[in-house]
């Protein structure tokens, strides 16, 4: 990440985006196949020769090569080669052993070459050949992009996943240069080693993704954004606009962390620019995933601090997270995060100390998965189909007051054949909206209408273990019924919770002082932000108030999956 005392560069939260460049011809078309571009002679140095580009649509190549150094080890586990999958696959998890490696190798090319990986320099191309040989094995059509800044050549690694919409383009990217003044780990061997890894991954499960994915690590970010706004620049008008969205990753392991999600709804518009629409899309599928593991996050403004800053400049869609620079951490982030209040969040910044040991793994982990996160939430697909559904024509593992702590006397859930009762009108139903079962609170009818309906609190009852796709969206339906005397309040109530790694109420039906006779509805709601979770369906029911005559019913419960995906 550039300084904010740099020329032309912004610190965070204050200065608006400006971004000048020279306007050149095309030098990597966008979509696969790419058509190579010349690659200018790079600098002169034995270990430091650029890779060759391919022509043609790559195919997957033999398990990945070691390190040229033994002491490093690369990453673990060659990709096989990729395949339409039988069924949605779930967001992974990624390899920490796997990123550490690639920031191990960084580290190694850097003590190899001087102690950098800066712009025009043999560590930096180095490391542009060990990310560019990785994902030719692993199956994706890369360009080595050349472009000139300071009388130095610079270079670009472009990847291209096969596949996908081309009119749809999803892109992900890191700079891969450092400073001159050390290796760069985690400035920006971070996000670099994040997204290569997630790369790997899409190939190592033979994502078959909706959309386009595009992978590029940048040069001469450092000297001002120089590789992403070469590459913007010389995309034609028409191809900029097939990229819907551009996530950024630089700096996502400071020690002393923090974690912030680029501002994509406008909602901290002081001190940065305005997002183009399609960018709070990304915001909020970050901050799904981090709330998911209960991680607080804070905003941080848009502005030309890194390389989304090029795609902002273009009107692209973009969004992004980042661990802190040399910015302070006040004392409400240090409560939110832990560390060290009036501390910066890398005291290593800029300087020599930015190796390995300058890495929190952590957040390096958490910050991996989130954009791994990003990249199949909003690329999965999967043909429209139901997913999991309970008739009660038979038992399925529903369990009655599953925290043992319903306080009804009668009437409690169960699942069997319902017989109807009439108080003033129908009450409890008789008839289900399917087969002949279904969820009812006490389904025999007694001597009377309110000998076993719902008295003295409340009850509950929760589904088996559901196991839901990481495609979407996903959708939840039932049909439902609450009925009760005169004698009601709103602290009677029908409500139906998803439960996963969080809990959310998607329906609720209250009490009120008027009759309600019984009749069969049907609800439905949107589930997509627990795709790829394994939840349970908990339904409640009440008589919480004075007595009252209170009946409730619930039948075919159902998830089904539609087409899209879930951004």
């Amino acid at each position: 990440m550039r300084n904010h005392l740099a020329t032309g560069t912004a610190a965070i939260l204050t200065v608006p985006l400006v971004l000048v460049a020279p306007a050149v011809s095309a030098a990597v078309p966008p979509v696969v196949p790419p058509v190579v571009p010349p690659v200018a002679t790079p600098p002169a140095a034995p270990q430091a020769t650029p890779a060759t580009t391919r022509a043609t649509t790559p195919v997957v190549a033999p398990p990945v090569r070691p390190p040229a150094r033994p002491d490093v080890a690369a990453p673990t586990s060659a990709p096989p080669a990729p395949a339409p999958p039988a069924a949605p696959l779930p967001v992974p998890s990624l390899s920490p052993a796997n990123i550490k490696a690639h920031l191990a190798r960084f580290q190694a090319i850097a003590d190899a070459n001087g102690g950098n990986r800066a712009h025009g320099s043999p560590g930096f191309l180095a490391s542009a050949n060990y990310v560019k040989n990785l994902l030719d094995e692993a199956g994706f059509a890369t360009v080595l992009q050349p472009f000139p800044y300071g009388g130095l050549t610079g270079y670009n690694v472009i990847a291209d996943w096969p596949g996908g919409d081309p009119d749809d383009i999803l892109m992900v990217g890191a700079h891969l240069d450092s400073v001159t003044a050390g290796p760069g780990i985690n400035d920006n061997g971070s996000g670099s080693a994040a997204i290569l890894e997630t790369a790997l991954e899409v190939s190592r499960q033979g994502l078959m993704s909706s959309r386009h994915l595009r992978f590029a690590w940048w040069g001469a970010e450092e000297l001002g954004l120089r590789g992403s706004q070469y590459y913007v620049n010389n995309l034609p008008a028409s191809e900029r606009s097939k990229i819907k969205g551009y996530v950024n990753l630089d700096m996502i392991a400071s020690p002393n962390i923090g974690y912030f999600v680029y501002d994509g709804d406008n909602g901290t518009v002081a001190g940065g620019t305005m997002a183009p629409e399609g960018s709070a899309e990304l915001e909020r599928t970050f901050k799904s995933y981090y709330a998911s593991i209960g991680v607080p996050v804070q905003d941080i403004a848009l502005n030309a601090r890194s390389d989304h800053g090029s795609f902002l400049a273009a009107g692209i869609p973009v969004g992004g997270i980042f661990s802190g620079a040399e910015d302070i951490k006040d004392m409400a982030q240090a409560q939110l995060w832990g560390g060290t209040a009036g501390a910066v969040f890398d005291s290593c910044y800029h300087q020599s100390c930015d190796t390995i040991s300058n890495i929190d793994d952590t957040a390096l982990n958490r910050n991996a998965n989130a954009i791994a996160h990003l990249v199949w939430a909003s690329s999965v697909t999967s043909a429209p189909g139901v997913v999991w559904q309970d008739r009660f024509e038979s038992a399925t593992g529903w369990i009655t007051d599953p925290a043992g702590t319903d306080t009804a006397t009668s009437g409690r859930w169960e699942r069997g054949r319902p017989q109807a009762t009439s108080y003033q009108g129908p009450k409890q139903l008789g008839a289900t909206t399917s087969g002949v079962n279904d969820l009812v609170t006490g389904r025999w009818a007694g001597p009377s209408a309110g000998a076993d309906d719902i008295d003295g609190g409340s009850t509950s009852i929760e589904s088996p273990p559901i196991t839901l796709p990481a495609g979407g969206p996903l959708r939840l339906s039932f049909s439902w019924y609450l009925a009760h005397a005169a004698t009601a309040t709103d602290a009677d109530h029908l409500r139906v919770k998803v439960v996963g790694r969080t809990m959310r109420q998607v329906f609720e039906r209250l009490g009120r002082p008027t009759n309600r006779d019984g009749a069969w509805g049907t609800a439905e709601t949107n589930i997509s932000d627990f795709a790829g979770q394994t939840i349970r369906i908990l339904i409640e029911a009440a008589d919480e108030a004075g007595p009252s005559l209170v009946e409730a019913g619930i039948d075919d419960v159902r998830i089904d999956r539609g087409p899209g995906r879930l951004l």
